[in-house]
Parts: structure tokens; C-alpha cells; sequence
């Protein structure tokens, strides 16, 4: 039923959003008369509807707003762009409902699997959204034996292809990210009660980090990198990181500089390391020597 209710929300978001003209809940109806989600057909009655939208505000932070004379409607991209996650939500919304919608077409458009987040994604959005803890079963790659505990989600994030929790527990004195893949065997929405403090802020939380691996062993620092110019498009248009800045006084014709600041983790080495001898880590001296050690260490694998 949460899933059911999920997919309403997005078909509700799209279709308001992606007409050009304001819809009455006369429309609104016959278009869900005849949506795919719909398997009985039946109009959406009025409470339905107002209670959909508070749900939309609730858990996306998007408004379905009431013009009395001429019907509903979203904010256009104007008043969304700038802010990343309702962007990014918008046109996911909006690519999800317009495949729904065109079977025919899913052959012809490939997406990158994320593995068995659909499972404990809504659960755990309906959760935060109600301020409701959940009893979490889960199963680190590090650990022979499954755990069961009560956790209190903080928020989501989706990076590499996978959906990570952000959560507080009783077992465990600091916030810690939980995969939403097969290490999370089961979740379930309890009837207790928990709040966030005020002042947490998600994006600021992971400011510092490039990824999801956080922790009190990395502290940020500034980090420099050399990036060979055939690359630095790539950089450019999506950067590493919110803070990369381009060092324009120590680039030439062949290399282009990178400053960011941020703590190296094991995810961010690992994405330098992708890049192979395109780029390079000119400081911190302690980073640049554990690269050229990881470097040293693969030669010599290769060379057995």
C-alpha cells in the first residue's frame, strides 16, 4: 500500500507539473481515471486529493498550490532551480511517470541498477516523514551475523548507484550510514516517536565528505589534484565536490589545478584513483604518499 502510494505521489507531481495550463480537481480526476496506477478506474475523490497533497509537501518539500479561479498547480523551474534535490526530484519524477506511462519505450532507455533500495526506501521516507523510529535488521559485509535494533533516521542519499541511511541508534554513540542493499535484511516502521535536533542539516552534515563514508579518522583539509587538459571538461561539468575551485594562476597549456576542501576518505582515493595517471594528488603530502603507495602496490600485483 506505501508503495501504491508512492507512485500516486509522483503521478500526481507530474501530472500537475507538466501541464501548461492550471487543472481544476474536475481534471485532476478524469486524468487519473485513466492512468495506469488506476487498476479500477475510479475517479479521486476530493479528501484523497487533499490528503495527497500534504503528503507531497510533507515528504518532497514540493507545493501543489490552489488558484480558486483557475485550479492547481506546481511552481514553475524558475522557483526550483537553485535548489539541487527538488530539481534532481522534479525530472526523476518526471522521467519515472513518462516511462510508466510509455512502456514501449523502456527497451530504448537504460538506467544504472541500484540494488534492492525499492524495498526500504518508501518505508523508510513514510517513517521520517511521521517522525517514527523503525526496527531495522541489518547485516554489515564485515559481520558473520545479522543485528536487529531500533534506528532513528536523520536522512537519505543516493551515491555510486546505491541509497545509504543516516541514522542514530541506541548500540551506537554516533550517527551511521546503513546501505539500503542486501545488507538491510528487513525494515519496519514502529510507533515511537523521534525528532532530529533543529539545528542538523543534511547538506551541511555531508559537506565535508565526497560520499557516504564519514567518521572522526578523516579531517578536512584542503586537497590539491592535476588534472591532464583533456579531462578537465569532465571536472568541470560535474564537479567532485561542492568546493572544487579551478587554481587558474598554477594551470598551464598541459595540466589544469584543482583545490577542494574536504576530508580524504577511502571513496574520495578511490575516485581519484579511477582517474588513473590523469590526474594526480599534489597535496596533502600524507594523501599524495597513501595514492602512491595504493599505485606502487597494484605495479607489483601486475607484475607477478
Amino acid at each position: 500500500m506505501a508503495k501504491n502510494y508512492f507512485e500516486r505521489y509522483i503521478w500526481l507531481i507530474d501530472t500537475i507539473r507538466q501541464n501548461n495550463r492550471r487543472l481544476s480537481l474536475a481534471d485532476i480526476s478524469r486524468r487519473w481515471q485513466s492512468s495506469q496506477y488506476n487498476e479500477d478506474h475510479s475517479p479521486l475523490a476530493e479528501r484523497t486529493f487533499h490528503n495527497h497533497r500534504v503528503a507531497i509537501l510533507d515528504t518532497f518539500g514540493i507545493e501543489i498550490k490552489c488558484d480558486r479561479s483557475h485550479g492547481y498547480y506546481i511552481e514553475g523551474s524558475d522557483d526550483i532551480k537553485g535548489e539541487s534535490v527538488k530539481e534532481w526530484l522534479l525530472e526523476s519524477l518526471s522521467l519515472n511517470n513518462l516511462l510508466n506511462e510509455s512502456r514501449n519505450m523502456r527497451d530504448r532507455i537504460l538506467f544504472e541498477k541500484i540494488p534492492s533500495s525499492h524495498k526500504w526506501l518508501t518505508t523508510i521516507v513514510n517513517a521520517m516523514r511521521e517522525g517514527k523510529a523503525i526496527e531495522l535488521t541489518y547485516k554489515s559485509f564485515w559481520r558473520d551475523e545479522e543485528s536487529t535494533f531500533v534506528a532513528y533516521p536523520y536522512c537519505l542519499k543516493l551515491f555510486k548507484q546505491r541509497w545509504y541511511m543516516l541514522a542514530s541508534s541506541d548500540w551506537i554513540d554516533d550517527l551511521w550510514i546503513y546501505a539500503l542493499d542486501e545488507r538491510m535484511i528487513n525494515v519496519v516502521q514502529t510507533d515511537e516517536e523521534y525528532s532530529i535536533p533543529e539545528k542538523f542539516d543534511a547538506e551541511e552534515f555531508f559537506s565535508n565528505y565526497f560520499g557516504v563514508i564519514i567518521g572522526t579518522d578523516w579531517e578536512p583539509q584542503a586537497v590539491k589534484i592535476k588534472v591532464v587538459n583533456s579531462q578537465v571538461r569532465y571536472f568541470d561539468t560535474l564537479p567532485l565536490h561542492i568546493s572544487q575551485q579551478k587554481v587558474e594562476e598554477e594551470s598551464d597549456e598541459e595540466y589544469t589545478i584543482y583545490k577542494y576542501h574536504l576530508a580524504p576518505t577511502h571513496d574520495f582515493k578511490k575516485e581519484i584513483m579511477s582517474w588513473g595517471p590523469d590526474v594526480e594528488v599534489l597535496s596533502p603530502e600524507d594523501f599524495r604518499q597513501e595514492i602512491k603507495d595504493a599505485v606502487a602496490y597494484m605495479s607489483e600485483q601486475y607484475s607477478r
